[in-house]
C-alpha cells in the first residue's frame, strides 16, 4: 500500500513515477544547496519531510540514484554524493566491443581531436595549486614506472587534472570517461611505452608550468602519437604471428 504522503501526490499529470520525480528533486536539492562530492545527505526521515513524500518513495529514489552513480550508500554511515559524479561505469557503451585494438585506436582518434587543445588551454588557465597536483602525479607515475608497477589509474588522474584545469566542466568530465574506456577495453600496449610516458608527461607538465600554450599543445600531441604508434606496432605484430 502506498504511503499517505505518496497518495497526495498521485494526482499529478506527469508521466514519471513519484519515485522518478523524487529522484529529480533530490538532485535539485544537491544542486541548490551546493552539496559537494563526498557530502552526506540528510537521513531518510529528513528527506521525506523536506520533499513531502513517504519514506518508501525516498528509498526508491535513492536506490535509483545509486544505480546511476549519483549517490552511494555506506553501511552504517549513511548516503553520500558519489565520487563518480553520476558517471556510469561504461557511459560510452563499449563493454561489448569485440575488437579492443580497433577500439583503442578509435578512442585515441577522439583524444587527438581534443586533448592537445585542452593542454593548450590548461597552460593558460591552470593555477599554481593545480600545477602542483599535476607535478605530484607526474612524480608518482614515474616512480611506479621505474618500479615496473601498474600506473594506469594515476595516468588517468594526470590527464583528468589537466582537463579540469581548463575550467571547462564538460571537458573535465569527458577526459576521464575516455581514459577509463581505454582502461576498460584492455591495456593493449601492455605498458610498453613506459619511457615515452615519462618523457612526454614531463614535456606536457613543463609547458603548462611555463604557461606556454603552443608547447603544451605539441607535447600532448607527441604523447598521443607515441601511444598510437605502439598500439599499431602491437597490432601488426599480432597479425604476423
Amino acid at each position: 500500500m502506498a504511503d499517505s504522503k505518496d497518495l497526495s501526490n498521485s494526482s499529478n499529470t506527469s508521466s514519471k513515477s513519484l519515485g522518478e520525480q523524487t529522484s529529480e528533486r533530490i538532485v535539485e536539492l544537491i544542486i541548490n544547496n551546493d552539496w559537494q562530492i563526498g557530502d552526506k545527505l540528510p537521513n531518510e526521515y529528513e528527506l521525506a519531510d523536506m520533499l513531502s513524500v513517504g519514506r518508501s518513495t525516498i528509498r526508491e529514489a535513492i536506490k535509483a540514484l545509486v544505480s546511476r552513480n549519483v549517490l552511494e550508500i555506506r553501511r552504517g554511515a549513511g548516503t553520500f554524493i558519489s565520487q563518480k559524479s553520476g558517471v556510469a561505469d561504461d557511459p560510452l557503451g563499449l563493454t561489448f566491443v569485440k575488437d579492443k585494438f580497433k577500439l583503442s585506436l578509435d578512442l585515441l582518434e577522439v583524444r587527438f581531436m581534443i586533448e592537445p587543445s585542452i593542454a593548450s588551454i590548461a597552460a593558460v588557465k591552470a593555477t599554481d595549486e593545480e600545477i602542483e597536483r599535476m607535478s605530484l602525479l607526474c612524480d608518482e607515475i614515474e616512480e611506479l614506472i621505474m618500479k615496473n608497477e601498474p600506473y594506469l589509474d594515476l595516468d588517468v588522474e594526470f590527464h583528468t587534472a589537466i582537463a579540469k584545469s581548463s575550467k571547462n566542466q564538460v571537458i573535465g568530465n569527458l577526459i576521464p570517461i575516455i581514459n577509463k574506456s581505454i582502461m576498460m577495453s584492455i591495456d593493449v600496449t601492455n605498458q610498453k611505452i613506459r619511457n615515452e610516458t615519462i618523457e612526454t608527461h614531463r614535456e606536457v607538465l613543463n609547458a603548462i608550468k611555463a604557461h606556454d600554450s603552443n608547447d603544451a599543445h605539441d607535447a600532448m600531441l607527441l604523447h598521443l602519437v607515441y601511444n598510437r604508434r605502439n598500439i599499431r606496432n602491437i597490432i601488426e605484430k599480432q597479425k604476423n604471428e
